[in-house]
């Protein structure tokens, strides 16, 4: 089997310049907010179907924008920034875009897609070769867990494999380097569990060298506190087919290319490895959660008893539970899955199941489409399939604070996202709801996309703060979202907040956090189960406090017990130094954005409330001499301010902000603030794209390209208003 055509040339070294015709691929906007990129073949389907800005802009060719008038305050660059981010509004009122970062992503697609015989369109396939060979680590060749990060084995092992799938030779100079690389770091062997895992599935490395993934947990009784049903969404949805393919010990057919990376992706020879031994086996560049005593011994005795005894009867009974809940997974988001890591794997479970030929593979390689995100640099997979609800729902709200939303002009932008808004809102539960262990959908906002159909409790306070605002906008100003539906997004809110006052991601608390103790990642922080966090609980307490302005008897007792048992939590996660952790984006200005929004609703600022006064005190502390604020992902793996060596739009954007939301009352920093964002917006109103803005279990970091149009609009046109506010003279 060949799943992917043999190359007709040499593949270019040079990845700085595109491997395709950029002018002949399309973004194509489906419905709901669905993206796939196209690739026209034909001179006729290209004059048929011009490039659009959306398409231009993404792909890094010169958009058609003209120049604006120069900025002459905060108020006019803020207009000029939306002036350029509408021409990337799609059609139907939401903003595309990139939503990449970690590098594990684009070999679960490949090597999920070569195991299953599903093949790439070759230019698809060409510029999955040229984004790996742009994020190979200019120093060392390899590659690291996400775009910012330093060579490890997880991220060098899977990417080698993964180019030499997609056709690179390996005397092609970056394989040369990086297979240096790999080797310095103890070579493929000393891979984290998810890599292992991968490789195995490939056929690179034994199933014999992985500890324990039994399916057999989910035949525990439900009310056990460590039945998997209990442990936080992406893990039980990524250890849920991974413990599938373990039982039936799945592995792709044994290919030349297959022999061939087994000779190069290790030090020793691949026939001598000692397979149980390299279990354990961890690079210390991999290693941010390392195994628990408690963890190794439960991996212990599983490999002595329930694997090295086998009970054919109960492993049928497991395999057939584990595959009644992949095809609720695929049944309950239309084959979207909750992320890429899991649709891969729950793909090659439906093609062992169902062979591939089933209605199943068809949908499988449908969907698999969405996560494909063509970028300048080449192409590569986004963490979801997309950004869509939570660009759209910041960006409505950044128009009615700044005011942009009234000027005719963006009207008609507006009412296009209000409308796909409106349209994203989940009114139903899933399909299979309690059968699949599902937090409840009916009021819900996504991440992304109504079809992906998972809750996310700040998503929802962010499209309905969204809502509110802009339907109550204007007195003519259209409601399609009813009072019905907006009680329903209330109650869900409600019904979410966890015991200590704060809110969680997807769904309620379910196990103690002592489950962490069994986290079998080693390259994620708090994974096992879900937390509290500042900027989920903000995103609620915003959103409630807006709706008692419009609906001031709905459940009011209830609203305000929450609120209460909100900033209670909010006051006890605050930092000693004044600020909060941010476990969404980088990091404590992230976190302590949201933190001074919430507090400022309920009436705690500069003026009187020390809380606040010490988060201002932390951000001021942290301004640099330009005016702007920069901070290090690497904030995010230490629990502690780092500085990253330059400041960003972004961050400054959001400390700014920040500053506006306590009413700090001193004007310099913010006029500082507001200096470097206009610094740095290019004539056409935008700005250049930083450095990575987002987080998810620590370790791994994520881009939201879109806030640096968002947020830079957003913080000056507020500092426009602000600003003056500080300078007028005191009445007497």
């Amino acid at each position: 089997m060949a799943p992917f055509p043999t190359p007709s040339g040499s593949i270019p070294t040079d990845p700085s310049k595109p491997f395709t015709d950029y002018t002949r691929w399309r973004l194509v906007n489906g419905k709901g907010g669905r993206h796939t990129w196209k690739y026209l073949r034909t001179d006729e389907e290209v004059e048929r179907w011009p490039q659009t800005d959306i398409d231009r802009y993404w792909l890094g060719l010169p958009v058609d924008a003209r120049t604006l008038p120069p900025a002459k305050d905060a108020r006019s660059a803020a207009v000029n920034g939306y002036e350029f981010f509408k021409r990337l509004q799609a059609p139907d009122g939401h903003w595309p875009g990139e939503y990449g970062g970690p590098m594990f992503l684009l070999p679960g697609l490949v090597i999920a897609s070569y195991v299953t015989g599903l093949w790439f369109e070759e230019e698809e396939r060409l510029e999955m070769i040229r984004y790996l060979l742009n994020r190979a680590h200019p120093e060392d060749g390899g590659w690291g867990i996400h775009v910012e990060s330093d060579s490890t084995v997880f991220g060098t092992a899977l990417n080698y494999c993964t180019l030499r799938l997609l056709g690179v030779d390996r005397e092609h100079p970056a394989l040369v380097k990086a297979r240096a690389t790999l080797h310095r770091h103890g070579g493929a062997v000393a891979a984290p569990s998810w890599g292992k895992f991968w490789l195995t599935v490939l056929n690179v490395y034994s199933w014999d060298g992985n500890n324990p993934v039994p399916p057999e947990l989910w035949l525990l009784p439900d009310w056990l506190p460590i039945h998997p049903h209990r442990w936080w969404i992406h893990t039980r949805a990524v250890y849920l087919p991974m413990g599938y393919l373990y039982r039936v010990k799945f592995q792709g057919p044994e290919t030349p290319i297959v022999r061939a990376l087994r000779e190069e992706i290790y030090v020793q020879p691949y026939d001598t490895i000692d397979w149980p031994a390299q279990r354990n086996n961890i690079a210390k560049v991999d290693l941010y959660t390392p195994h628990s005593l408690l963890l190794d011994a439960l991996n212990a005795v599983m490999s002595n008893t329930l694997e090295a005894c086998p009970l054919p009867p109960l492993h049928k009974l497991a395999l057939k539970r584990a595959y009644e809940l992949i095809c609720m997974e695929d049944e309950n988001t239309a084959y979207q899955d909750l992320a890429p890591v899991n649709k891969m794997m729950q793909m090659v479970c439906r093609f062992h199941a169902d062979g591939p030929d089933s209605e199943a593979m068809k949908q499988h390689a449908l969907k698999r489409a969405d996560v494909m995100w063509m970028s300048a640099e080449g192409l590569l997979v986004c963490g979801t399939n997309g950004s869509q609800l939570w660009d759209t729902a910041f960006m409505a709200q950044a128009l009615v604070e700044t005011g942009l939303a009234d000027l005719e002009e963006n009207r008609e932008s507006v009412l296009r996202a209000l409308k796909w808004i409106d349209e994203s809102q989940m009114t139903e539960n899933p399909k299979y709801y309690k059968e699949a262990y599902r937090q409840r959908t009916k009021g819900a906002w996504g991440f992304s996309t109504k079809e992906q159909g998972y809750t996310l409790s700040d998503c929802t306070g962010e499209a309905l703060k969204a809502v509110l605002y802009l339907q109550n906008r204007w007195t003519d100003a259209p409601k399609p979202v009813s009072d019905r539906r907006i009680f329903d997004a209330v109650d869900l809110m409600l019904d979410m907040q966890c015991s200590n006052g704060g809110f969680a991601s997807y769904e309620d608390i379910r196990a103690t956090h002592l489950l962490e103790l069994i986290n079998p990642a080693e390259v994620f922080g708090n994974i096992m189960t879900e937390y509290t966090y500042p900027e989920c609980t903000t995103s609620v307490i915003t959103a409630l406090s807006i709706f008692q302005k419009y609906y001031p008897d709905y459940r009011k007792n209830d609203i305000k017990r929450c609120i209460k048992g909100a900033i209670k939590y909010l006051h006890a996660a605050q930092r000693p130094e004044g600020g909060w952790y941010g476990s969404w984006g980088i990091c404590f200005t992230y976190a302590t954005l949201f933190a001074l929004e919430s507090l400022s609703l309920v009436g705690e600022t500069y003026a009187n409330s020390e809380a606040v006064q010490r988060a201002c005190t932390f951000l001021i502390s942290k301004q640099r001499a330009d005016g702007g604020w920069g901070e290090s992902y690497k904030s995010c793996e230490l629990e502690k301010w780092v500085e990253h060596k330059n400041t960003q739009v972004v961050q400054t954007s959001w400390a700014a902000m920040a500053l506006m939301y306590a009413q700090y009352p001193d004007p310099v920093p913010i006029e500082k603030a507001v200096h470097l964002v206009m610094s740095r917006q290019r004539p056409d109103g935008s700005w250049p794209q930083e450095a990575i803005e987002g987080v998810f279990n620590k370790n791994c970091m994520i881009t939201y390209p879109n806030f640096k149009h968002i947020f830079t609009v957003w913080m000056l046109g507020k500092a426009h208003e602000y600003i003056p506010k500080l300078r007028a003279p005191k009445s007497s």
